[in-house]
């Protein structure tokens, strides 16, 4: 299998757009479930991220070095756009279980995490998407985002203890 750097290699050496394809097939199920988290499951604000992200990634591509991962460099990507598109609109509404009617158990589980996601401030949301979503290390996901590698425990942790109050208030009130 061609590696995530010769397919670079191929877009900038001649425009190669069958291996930048290529690459957005490789990554775009992992930046599009990390933006999913970060956007509280809303879905169409998610993908429309995603698509800007590889449309951004497109353009940028000679600035990725090789030295990491393409996907962390796309998740760097994916989470300054969210975090750009955040400052200039509110964050959307999280329907309540009221309000949605899952066709299934696994949406309604998707309703659920969306729910208990949005209880989160944004450092803890991104800081679990990328450390349990994506199953980056906690020192690959510091280095994503710029952080000091305490400071992004401790969002961890205090996201988890958010989402563990959460989910026992919420058994609690549905036992």
């Amino acid at each position: 299998m061609i590696s995530d750097a010769e397919l670079a290699a191929r877009v900038l050496a001649d425009d190669d757009r069958r291996a930048f394809a290529e690459l957005v097939r490789r990554h775009q199920s992992a930046v599009r479930t990390v933006l999913r988290r970060l956007c509280t499951g809303d879905a169409a604000r998610a993908d429309d991220l995603a698509q800007e992200t590889f449309l951004l990634a497109y353009r940028k591509l000679a600035s990725w070095r090789g030295e990491g991962k393409l996907s962390t460099w796309l998740y760097r990507i994916a989470y300054h756009l969210w975090v750009s598109q955040a400052r200039r609109a509110p964050e959307p509404r999280v329907p309540s279980p009221d309000e949605v009617a899952p066709p299934a158990e696994a949406a309604h589980a998707r309703v659920d995490l969306a729910r208990a996601f949005a209880v989160l401030r944004e450092e803890e949301r991104i800081a679990l998407a990328l450390a349990y979503g994506e199953e980056a290390s906690h020192e690959e996901a510091a280095r994503l985002l710029e952080w000091p590698l305490g400071t992004l425990k401790t969002h961890v942790a205090r996201g988890k203890e958010k989402l563990r109050r959460f989910f026992a208030a919420d058994l609690e009130v549905t036992s």
